[in-house]
């Protein structure tokens, strides 16, 4: 009898283990349930808040754009204005070969237009002068996004003139203390690709286009100034001086132990 009651004493703690164990799981699914209803509600906050950052930006584009227009009248008046900010970019002056140093003389303007959705897309814009290499008074790169994340890229086609396509090939020079020619290739041939041309190089594709939208073209001058490389010497030449002052302190310490 006393073993039947031990058995009966185990059973209802079982039993009350397992109702107390359902009973935490509803709570915390009930916790979980709320918690997610507050995240729904702040991604819609956060859609609404995007929506609002959006129409700001766009109305400030159209500011923009006579602004824009006057600063280009201005750089045409100014002898290698873009070739020297490209060369001078940390980024983008490696992407020039010396061909296309030759081309970007004939360079007048360079424009960034975003789409009226602006989530929708851009384009970049090459203008030149009359020239011994293309056809083409514009070249433009056209960077179009969907809702579903996807990208379209489209781009001119170059009409070259006779003998002088430079996308064709690469060209090859031996720079000092390599043994072997670095093979470069041209700039043109990144701005002539679309998307079909090499899925592989999309993302570096578009990373390029990034830099020239959201760091030259809104302040190339800080490049053509060397700007942007006088105040990483600056930087470098405060850390310089506080690692110094940091040494001192620290021979003095030792002088006095």
């Amino acid at each position: 009898m006393g073993a039947d009651k031990g058995k009966k004493a185990k059973v209802s703690e079982g039993e009350g283990e397992g109702e107390e164990n359902e009973h935490i799981d509803g709570d915390l699914v009930l916790s979980i349930e709320k918690l997610q209803e507050i995240q729904d509600e702040l991604e819609k906050v956060n859609e609404e808040a995007s929506d609002k950052v959006l129409e700001v930006e766009q109305k400030y584009n159209e500011i923009r754009r006579p602004v824009y227009v006057r600063r280009n009248d201005i750089i045409k008046a100014i002898p290698d204005f873009w070739l020297t900010a490209f060369l001078s970019h940390p980024l983008l002056g490696d992407l020039l070969t010396e061909e296309d140093q030759k081309i970007f003389k004939h360079m007048v303007s360079l424009d960034v237009e975003d789409c009226k959705d602006l989530k929708s897309g851009y384009s970049i814009m090459l203008n030149f002068s009359e020239n011994p290499y293309f056809e083409n008074k514009t070249l433009t790169k056209t960077y179009s996004f969907t809702d579903e994340g996807t990208t379209t890229v489209k781009a001119t086609p170059i009409n070259w003139k006779e003998g002088m396509n430079i996308a064709n090939g690469s060209t090859e020079h031996e720079k000092k203390g390599k043994k072997r020619p670095l093979v470069e290739q041209s700039f043109f041939v990144w701005f002539s690709e679309t998307q079909d041309d090499d899925q592989g190089d999309s993302v570096q594709d578009e990373q390029i286009a990034e830099i020239i939208k959201e760091d030259l073209w809104p302040n190339p001058l800080k490049y053509f100034n060397n700007e942007a490389d006088e105040e990483e010497l600056e930087g470098e030449e405060g850390e310089e001086g506080s690692e110094g002052e940091d040494e001192g302190e620290e021979e003095e310490e030792e002088e006095e132990e």
